[in-house]
């Protein structure tokens, strides 16, 4: 049994009670996603599946046989940022940068929410196939991740730029 992990095949632990979040950070040992609550209620362990958002920390690790898992450590590089990241140091997006994978993660899977057309509770109307990403649209999707030092006009900002500017999601693959 075996996953891609930023694109590398990773052989999953045989034990099935291992949580994703903990299979990435002690097995793989990717420390880039972080644990917060581990409750699912901080988004600090956010993860791209399959390009969707996931919190790692309540998803098993064998849920993910045969498919593709893309940490904060496959979103950029060394030297060449993604540009949400970059846009997050430009905006000032962080401080203790303990959320901001997290946060970066489900920013790249919320706008391929949005080119998908998947409404949220504010999107205003739900038959439109176009989903204008206002400033209240843009809190209530990302309000499943915490910022405890309170960073979020830095973050709502450095969002909003990203993608008025470019498909985040191109970017991210």
């Amino acid at each position: 049994m075996a996953m891609t992990v930023n694109g590398e095949v990773a052989e999953i632990p045989l034990d099935p009670r291992v949580s994703l979040l903990d299979f990435l950070r002690e097995h793989l040992h990717l420390s880039g996603t972080k644990k917060g609550c581990d409750q699912g209620a901080c988004g600090a362990c956010t993860v791209l599946l399959d390009g969707d958002r996931i919190l790692s920390c309540l998803s098993l690790a064998v849920q993910c046989e045969g498919r593709s898992i893309t940490t904060i450590e496959g979103v950029g590089a060394p030297g060449h940022l993604h540009p949400l990241q970059q846009a997050f140091v430009e905006h000032d997006g962080f401080q203790c940068g303990y959320c901001t994978p997290g946060q970066i993660c489900s920013a790249i899977g919320m706008a391929a929410e949005i080119s998908r057309g998947v409404p949220s509770h504010v999107t205003a109307d739900l038959s439109d196939d176009r989903i204008e990403l206002s400033h209240d649209e843009l809190r209530e999707r990302m309000s499943g991740n915490l910022c405890r030092c309170g960073a979020y006009n830095g973050i709502v900002a450095a969002i909003a730029e990203k993608i008025a500017e470019e498909p985040l999601v191109e970017a991210a693959e």
